[in-house]
């Protein structure tokens, strides 16, 4: 006869993992907003329905592993990500750079949603993609850790060095990147809006 003790350590093993499920969802929507990508996009990148990845995303369907691996392809964060698995004790951070518009980022916080902070590569002078400039909501903020900056903030135009930074309002028409022939590294926090921005492809 079953111990009401084993009965109860069973009970909250379902219940937690009910709850690791349930919270697949709100991760994949944010993620996919945070990178401004339709369903139907998303679609054509996972081979997965639109209909499949909006059940997901609403909690409707049980993910398993055969939808999750193709996501977390997609969105360029770990399984783990995905499902919230809890921590193994190992405190290193595992770093995966994401080239996007000519850009190298290097996200340096894995939590979707909320301020994002990244480790950005600009290309050297003439080689970027676009200097359109952009707008979009949010403010940001970055540091020169290595080589020269130009930084175009509506019609005035800045340059800076190593240990230097900025802030401004992504209201205002804007544009960064290599001052010289040298890459430039920056550290740049922003919200999603500002993520979305500098992971989408830009126009030239």
């Amino acid at each position: 006869m079953e111990s009401k003790e084993g009965k109860s350590s069973k009970h909250n093993s379902g219940n937690s993992a009910e709850d690791v499920l349930a919270g697949v969802g709100p991760r994949l929507r944010a993620l996919r907003r945070a990178r401004g990508t339709t369903l139907a996009a998303l679609a054509g990148e996972t081979g997965l329905t639109a209909s499949t990845l909006s059940r997901l995303e609403n909690g409707k369907l049980r993910p398993t592993l055969e939808q999750l691996l193709p996501l977390a392809r997609a969105h360029d964060v770990p399984l783990d990500d995905l499902v919230a698995a809890p921590p193994t004790g190992d405190p290193r951070v595992h770093l995966r750079p994401v080239r996007r518009a000519g850009l190298v980022m290097v996200p340096l916080t894995r939590r979707p949603g909320g301020i994002q902070a990244y480790k950005v590569i600009h290309p050297p002078a003439g080689r970027a993609p676009t200097t359109k400039l952009q707008t979009h909501e949010g403010y940001e903020w970055f540091y020169v850790l290595d080589g020269q900056v130009r930084f175009v903030l509506g019609e005035r135009e800045f340059r800076l060095g190593v240990g230097e930074a900025a802030e401004f309002d992504t209201r205002v028409p804007h544009w960064i990147g290599s001052a010289d022939s040298r890459p430039a590294e920056l550290l740049a926090l922003f919200g999603a809006q500002g993520e979305r921005a500098h992971l989408a492809p830009s126009e030239h």
